[in-house]
């Protein structure tokens, strides 16, 4: 188990200051839908990183914001989305601001993002059999009925220079890797960075979009800049070895599924037959199921993901739920 205690700060769930009013929001234990959201402020002005699964836990977020910045909570120059997963923009109706940012590619993708879907896969999840119970374990806890969807209205493609107060702060966009308009948000100045869903510290990454090495760029990105804290979206702040660990696994997996795709295995074969030794401590571990199935399709040269349910349904049989009574 190589690859454990990659955490700089307590993980505990709140406001965590890094410095200079920078702040992330965490929430263990990082699982599914548990997300992170981050705070930058300076002259009494506002940037927030992300918002959170459902709007109870956005409102609840913001009011520990607003206690640490009262007056930079007042002026929200920008609210913005790192990626198109519900878990981290369902919450935005929730914030104050004109100006909501994201990936031109993120945008098109929250076009297909449903938390009335989800709502109703909850509500009906007794009749999907184990897939239904997979399901509601990992999103049960979250009121999906109570978001009103609010949408960026701000996109770029490339990158982005945005400013609170003195402060400059960077936008990047490093996607398609666990979607297909993932960004990065670095303060250059308190060398703080906002990593959205490229890491997931101590817990398995999923690739939804791939390729894997665009992936792996954006972790060599990162430690490039040499940051003294890192904000991953999901898990404790972390620093370049989190990171690190997060590319090795990339690494890894590609190697261990390359190998059995040119002995021809399925897709599912490989992802049961792949090992994790320097990784056995890490969380979600079902999710290999998708991600040898996205590598397959590199390997493949196709372009058009397999089909979401059949995917869960995958996952929910490695996590142990089966059709046996």
């Amino acid at each position: 188990m190589k690859y454990k205690n990659l955490g700089i700060k307590p993980y505990n769930k709140g406001l965590v200051e890094l410095g200079n009013h920078t702040y992330a929001y965490l929430q263990p234990d990082g699982g599914w839908g548990w997300s992170n959201a981050g705070l930058i402020a300076d002259s009494e002005q506002a940037i927030v990183v992300d918002t959170l699964f459902d709007e109870g836990l956005t409102e609840s977020m913001l009011k520990q914001m607003e206690s640490a910045e009262p007056k930079a909570m007042q002026d929200i120059v920008s609210l913005i989305n790192s990626h198109s997963n519900g878990d981290h923009c369902n919450g935005n109706n929730c914030v104050k601001t004109k100006e909501i940012i994201c990936t031109d590619a993120t945008l098109e993708e929250m076009q297909h993002e449903s938390p009335e879907m989800m709502a109703s896969l909850l509500a009906n999840h007794a009749e999907l059999g184990p897939l239904g119970e997979y399901f509601y374990s990992c999103f049960g806890k979250f009121d999906f009925a109570g978001v009103t969807r609010k949408l960026p209205n701000k996109t770029f493609s490339g990158s982005l220079e945005k400013s609170v107060g003195s402060l400059k702060v960077e936008l990047d966009e490093v996607g398609p890797c666990h979607t297909n308009g993932d960004l990065l948000v670095y303060v250059p100045e308190d060398n703080v960075i906002f990593t959205g869903d490229i890491l997931f510290i101590e817990g398995h990454p999923i690739i939804w979009a791939g390729p894997v090495q665009n992936w792996i760029d954006a972790c060599e990105r990162i430690i490039q800049l040499d940051p003294e804290a890192v904000v991953p979206g999901h898990g404790p702040v972390t620093d370049k070895k989190g990171v690190a660990a997060v590319r090795d696994y990339l690494r890894y997996i590609h190697k261990e599924a390359k190998s059995r795709f040119e002995a021809g295995l399925t897709a599912l074969e490989a992802a049961k037959d792949i090992e994790f030794s320097d990784f056995s401590s890490w969380g979600d571990a079902e999710r290999i199921a998708v991600n040898v199935n996205s590598l397959y399709r590199e390997f493949k040269g196709e372009s058009i993901r397999e089909d979401i349910t059949l995917l869960f349904s995958q996952m929910a049989e490695l996590a142990g739920y089966s059709n046996e009574a």
